[in-house]
């Protein structure tokens, strides 16, 4: 008799665990949405799972969270018209208040002259370079080899998931993110206006798009999930669309330097100009506040910056900031398989296109491109000044995102 009790109080304790369990998976998960709007995420490819079709063979845990997610496979894929109506409303035109994109200005000029891509091709000859170079064992670089159970969560923090669609981005600082970041709330729904999800993407606040709290980012996996975080950004990372903007490094590192060093910048200036005017320019006592620098005529030359990068005391301190730091350390394009490679240089095709093959394009439109955005033209007279040593070192440094990402190599800056 008391066996029998023992047992059936074993099996109401494991039932309730398991209630629990799927409880504190399904919240926050958006299983509702789970299956994919996309119609690009390569259901032919190897390891891609499409709805209905048979899970790979998965470790024993993501076998069970596969199937634990399966139902939900079916569900309605498309937004409810509802939403869809109110999403698509919305002013033409920004209302800009922040004082760097005023200064910008939005360039909302409808390019109609400008040369049509074949997206298609494009797309397959960007995945095509990167592949090839992530499986070229002569070609290496810092982290190359491990593997994406090898890459530590706060390495993460740059990819971030939207359950409701099946979309993850990763952010590249300097390459239109703030404007990704925008869509990317609007398309979650992750940040509400008076109660209401913002429906137009320059509507939302600069200070609320950079505000971490604001996405879901693998990073956060951890907290929520625990021991399952891992199988669940794995199952993710197969049945969501991926896909990462880039740009020429070298034009990223004079935008980074503009924006950063040029503007006045509270945070940066403490954090890394007065080390930098300290070490570089020879300058003690300075400035505590960046308007008294600026004042004073004390700001760090782009000289300054390349030598700050190139100094191997710089990381010893702290990994690079975002702004500069590597795209294969922020987005690690050869552990992640990516559906789609943006890039500055195409951003406007490349955006519309995303959006289309996302089945987003009649909620949403993505932001202008900003006007005078920092050019390849400019690299020649930015880099006039630098030694012929130091850029060539400068090359090495970023050169795997030169070549995993198509970028030529700057010959006419390493050769005298």
């Amino acid at each position: 008799m008391t066996k029998a009790r023992l047992l059936r109080l074993s099996v109401v304790l494991v039932s309730i665990f398991m209630i629990l369990l799927i409880i504190v998976y399904w919240d926050n998960v958006g299983t509702a949405h789970f299956y994919l709007h996309t119609s690009f995420s390569r259901p032919r490819s190897p390891g891609a799972i499409a709805a209905g079709e048979d899970w790979e063979a998965l470790p024993d845990v993501d076998e069970f969270l596969a199937k634990l997610l399966s139902s939900s496979l079916k569900q309605n894929s498309s937004i409810p018209r509802k939403t869809e109506q109110l999403l698509i409303q919305g002013s033409n035109k920004p209302v800009v208040s922040n004082l760097e994109e005023n200064v910008r200005g939005y360039d909302w000029s409808t390019h109609k002259d400008r040369t049509s891509l074949d997206q298609e091709k494009l797309q397959v000859e960007r995945q095509r370079t990167l592949r090839e170079f992530c499986a070229n064992s002569s070609f290496t670089f810092p982290t190359k080899e491990r593997s994406f159970d090898d890459i530590p969560n706060y390495e993460l923090n740059h990819l971030i998931v939207d359950d409701r669609h099946g979309v993850i981005y990763c952010y590249v600082p300097k390459v239109a993110c703030t404007n990704w970041k925008r869509v990317m709330i609007v398309l979650s729904e992750s940040l509400l206006d008076q109660g209401v999800p913002y429906r137009n993407p320059l509507d939302i606040p600069r200070e609320h798009v950079h505000n971490t709290s604001t996405h879901l980012t693998f990073n956060k996996f951890w907290r929520r999930y625990g021991k399952f975080s891992r199988h669940l950004m794995k199952i993710k990372l197969k049945k969501y669309t991926k896909f990462l903007f880039v740009r020429d490094p070298f034009v990223r590192l004079i935008s980074a330097f503009r924006s950063k060093f040029e503007l006045e910048n509270e945070d940066f200036y403490r954090r890394f100009a007065i080390p930098m005017l300290k070490l570089y320019s020879n300058h003690t006592n300075l400035p505590t506040s960046v308007s008294e620098a600026f004042g004073a005529g004390l700001r760090v030359s782009f000289s300054d910056f390349i030598q700050y990068l190139l100094d191997p005391r710089t990381e010893k301190m702290a990994p690079f900031n975002e702004h500069w730091r590597q795209v294969y350390r922020l987005c690690h394009p050869c552990q992640i398989d990516y559906d789609f490679i943006g890039k500055l240089e195409t951003l406007d095709e490349d955006a519309a296109y995303l959006l289309q093959l996302l089945k987003v394009d009649r909620l949403l439109r993505f932001p202008p491109s900003y006007r005078n955005r920092t050019a390849s033209s400019w690299e020649e007279n930015w880099f006039a000044k630098i030694p012929l040593a130091w850029r060539q070192k400068l090359y090495k440094l970023y050169e795997a995102d030169f070549v995993l990402f198509g970028y030529p190599k700057p010959e006419n800056l390493l050769k005298d």
